[in-house]
């Protein structure tokens, strides 16, 4: 299993890059995508993890939803231990420093990231957690 989602994941990078930013395959069709790679907290394995994002002024917005599972995706506990991180938008590639928002603040980017992508609607009916909100500031 680990790694027919190893090959997925590979596939929806290889596609992004080949595509200028944009992916053409899978369940990424038509969303805005980047690509968030940052070090494993526990090996220190650098890792390619293809994430939905929406703006907020000048900084990424992402949500550690796994799909409404009731545990947190792994690059979430990767940002929490190495907030710095690379990512890469269009044919852009940049640093930025992840900041786990505030439970003030998560409401309204949740809401407007559910807005823009509204399967995350579903997410939170699905799940016992509170699904974490990252906003990405641009580093460099």
């Amino acid at each position: 299993m680990a790694s027919a989602y190893k090959d997925f994941t590979q596939n929806l990078i290889d596609d992004f890059q080949a595509h200028g930013g944009h992916s053409t395959i899978g369940p990424f069709v038509g969303r805005d995508l980047l690509l968030l790679t940052n070090k494993g907290a526990k090996t220190g394995e650098v890792r390619t993890t293809p994430v939905v994002y929406t703006r907020d002024g000048d900084n990424y917005v992402i949500v550690a939803s796994k799909n409404g599972a009731d545990t947190h995706p792994g690059w979430y506990h990767n940002l929490r231990a190495n907030p710095e991180a690379m990512i890469e938008v269009g044919d852009e590639s940049f640093p930025v420093v992840a900041h786990e928002v505030k439970p003030e603040e998560r409401r309204r980017l949740y809401d407007a990231h559910a807005d823009t992508h509204p399967s995350f609607k579903d997410y939170e009916e699905k799940t016992s957690r509170v699904i974490p909100v990252f906003i990405l500031e641009r580093a460099d």
